[in-house]
């Protein structure tokens, strides 16, 4: 995502995560998302919402089919990705301009919410194909194969240093 405008959303889906697959068998999740600013006006001592910012947001391939999987109406989500200005004219001739994300990261909202968090199953070329992923883990946090006791600069007598 060099050298685009990365956005993080916080917001209600206003519709169901609609899930369709390209010509080529690409998974694509769209739906809108719905981000209404709160303010406290100190003169009324209350809170006041702002205007609402409506977004179409596209999650591609297996963040596509786990969103639509996991996310329905009404939902709260967050939502990372990068945002993209599109022209066109309508029916009627008239230029108009919208603002779409095209999502990096969709994460349930746990504010008001829990969630039981389950990792998908896929092929490891799947898994490895997509940018920033992350090396599997082991244990807590741990990489690779490495034993313990030789990343543990404590496991031994001597100073680490």
């Amino acid at each position: 995502m060099a050298g685009e405008t990365v956005i993080t959303v916080q917001g209600n889906l206003v519709d169901d995560p609609e899930l369709r697959f390209t010509p080529s068998g690409h998974a694509v999740a769209k739906f809108r998302i719905a981000s209404t600013p709160r303010t406290f006006d100190k003169s009324a001592n209350e809170w006041r919402d702002g205007d609402t910012l409506f977004l179409t947001v596209e999650a591609w391939r297996k963040l596509g089919e786990n969103v639509a999987e996991s996310l329905k109406r009404g939902d709260r989500a967050i939502v990372r990705g990068a945002l993209k200005q599109r022209s066109y004219e309508d029916g009627n001739g008239v230029k108009r301009t919208v603002y779409e994300l095209d999502a990096e990261d969709v994460g349930a909202s746990l504010k008001n919410a829990t969630a039981t968090v389950q990792k998908t199953t896929g092929n490891r070329q799947q898994q490895n194909a997509g940018y920033g992923q992350q090396q599997p883990q082991q244990g807590y946090g741990g990489y690779g194969q490495q034993p313990q006791q030789q990343r543990d600069p404590w496991a031994t007598q001597e100073p680490p240093f």
